[in-house]
């Protein structure tokens, strides 16, 4: 009696076990994330964590915010998109994001990198950046990405574009820090978490205060999504205070809205 009376308890607690398993399998999702690549690293921190605390799944995919959109725009089915405010917005007006999911994630400076082991150049100010930069025999920068419009735009601003254009390699965001750490380039503008996660290269520093262009990234959540829920649950990840230390370590700044009256694209850095 002992022995049937222990098998059948062992029977009815793998049941237990296996209608738990159930119900944890039946509320966890598959979340699809469209993202900014400079949000790569945070995401490969922070993600298995969201996925161990949630027991959501995350599904990832890191371009430029350009080609995320042509992608949107050509049909990509996704839950959570990461890219720029200005996309966001357009895409809450096309109603591809669900209202009241706009959410501003973080924001990284614009930076620059030379090879791993070599001369740090100055661009400590204006005029330091601008010798620097006619000084150089090349340079490269991201071709779609946010921070390669303004570097472009900043060289006309300076009055050196004639000069340093042709010494200008616009590249893949995901190809221009490694140019520098293989030696195929002098030097690498582009945001800091794109620096920080190649070992071969080195930040110089970012751009001086004057001349300086924060790139704010800001997530949505999908209108046609079907794992609102899990969705809405990885912004409220991202922006919890516990997601700031590692947003600092991977090269970011944590950003806060400000006062209701202010629009929602007016930021704040967390720590200001």
């Amino acid at each position: 009696m002992k022995i049937s009376s222990l098998a059948a308890a062992v029977k009815i607690a793998s049941w237990v076990v296996l209608l738990l398993a159930q119900g944890c399998a039946a509320q966890s999702a598959e979340i699809r994330v469209l993202s900014v690549g400079p949000l790569r690293t945070l995401l490969q921190d922070l993600g298995p964590q969201f996925e161990l605390a949630t027991g959501h799944k995350l599904v990832i995919k890191t371009d430029v915010s350009a080609a995320l959109l042509r992608q949107i725009d050509a049909g990509e089915t996704f839950d959570v998109a990461l890219i720029l405010p200005a996309t966001i917005d357009d895409l809450l007006k096309q109603g591809k994001i669900a209202a009241g999911t706009r959410t501003d994630i973080a924001r990284a400076a614009i930076g620059v990198a030379v090879k791993k082991g070599t001369q740090k150049p100055d661009i400590g100010s204006a005029e330091a950046l601008k010798r620097t930069l006619l000084n150089a025999k090349s340079i490269a920068y991201s071709g779609e990405g946010a921070s390669g419009v303004y570097f472009t735009g900043l060289l006309d601003r300076l009055g050196i574009a004639a000069e340093v254009n042709p010494k200008l390699k616009p590249l893949a965001s995901s190809a221009v820090v490694p140019s520098v750490a293989n030696g195929e380039v002098e030097l690498a503008v582009i945001s800091p978490p794109a620096i920080l996660a190649e070992p071969g290269a080195e930040l110089v520093g970012i751009l001086p205060k004057e001349l300086q262009h924060y790139v704010v990234y800001t997530a949505g959540v999908s209108a046609a999504t079907k794992e609102a829920d899990g969705a809405k649950a990885l912004l409220k990840y991202l922006t919890a205070p516990a997601a700031m230390a590692v947003m600092k370590a991977k090269g970011l700044e944590p950003v806060v809205p400000r006062q209701h009256w202010f629009r929602s694209e007016e930021l704040i850095p967390a720590e200001a």
